[in-house]
């Protein structure tokens, strides 16, 4: 029976989101060119990458959209892969400053560590409510700019995985040159 309903899922996602994977790609490259947001330039390395970063990983159906068609209210999830199991993978990205200091930036960098694993969890319990998936079947992971992450007590049910700011940045500059 939850195969059935992961098979109504992806048919949603496909109305909801009808690129094609090439189309996805050439839009996450033109990124990379002129990168004009900081947590878009962190979701395009993520894309351009996901085999190294999230094996499992075979298709993404959704990017940025709400689970939902046409209820944004909702709220939109970063990314939902299909795996290599026929499972659900649903990735939060999360750009999070780790190299400036002082208090108010600290605060902040608090909060959206909280933040990140609340939307993961917040994702994967609307997904299976909506779409009747057993939990089992919808894996969580985070990707940010932060490694600490990792650290933390909810990430016991969540993958993990970062790139520092520089790396970041220096990955962007040796893309564009080969392009």
């Amino acid at each position: 029976m939850s195969e059935n309903n992961i098979n109504k899922f992806i048919s949603a996602c496909k109305q909801i989101q009808p690129q094609t994977q090439a189309n996805i790609k050439r839009f996450f490259e033109g990124v990379v060119g002129f990168p004009y947001d900081r947590e878009l330039l962190l979701q395009a390395y993520l894309f351009l990458n996901i085999k190294n970063l999230f094996p499992l990983c075979t298709e993404l159906l959704l990017f940025e959209q709400a689970l939902v068609k046409n209820h944004t209210n909702l709220g939109k999830c970063d990314f939902i892969y299909l795996t290599n199991q026929n499972n659900l993978f649903l990735i939060e990205t999360k750009f999070i400053d780790t190299e400036e200091t002082g208090k108010t930036v600290i605060a902040r960098r608090t909060q959206h560590r909280k933040k990140v694993f609340e939307q993961v969890f917040s994702w994967q319990n609307k997904l299976s409510e909506y779409y009747n998936i057993p939990i089992q079947q919808i894996e969580c992971a985070i990707f940010t700019t932060d490694p600490t992450l990792s650290e933390r007590t909810e990430a016991i049910n969540v993958v993990t995985e970062s790139i520092s700011i520089s790396e970041l940045e220096q990955w962007k500059t040796n893309y564009n040159r080969r392009a």
